[in-house]
């Protein structure tokens, strides 16, 4: 069986071509699963940073209420040493 040069040069091409393609396509997977990891690795950076704002807010809430209940302390202490209310003694 003869095959012409122009056929096998056809053959040859496409499969060059396609391996081309496969191996384009390879890379660019590889290079998108490179920018994924670095955009998961700045999202976990982020959510540290989420992490620690929350733990501060919560410190900060713990403080607003000993200071809430030090103020109603204070209150009550103010109201004891005040004493009671003076009630007005109707005029005869």
């Amino acid at each position: 069986m003869f095959t012409s040069t122009e056929t096998i040069a056809v053959i040859v091409s496409a499969a060059s071509l396609l391996l081309g393609f496969f191996g384009a396509f390879g890379w660019l997977i590889h290079r998108m699963d490179a920018r994924f990891d670095r955009v998961d690795e700045r999202f976990h950076r982020i959510d540290q940073r989420f992490d620690r704002v929350s733990e501060q807010f919560d410190r900060v809430g713990e403080r607003i209420d000993q200071l809430q209940r030090e103020v109603v302390e204070v209150k009550i202490g103010l109201a004891r040493i005040e004493g009671p209310e003076r009630r007005i003694v109707p005029a005869r």
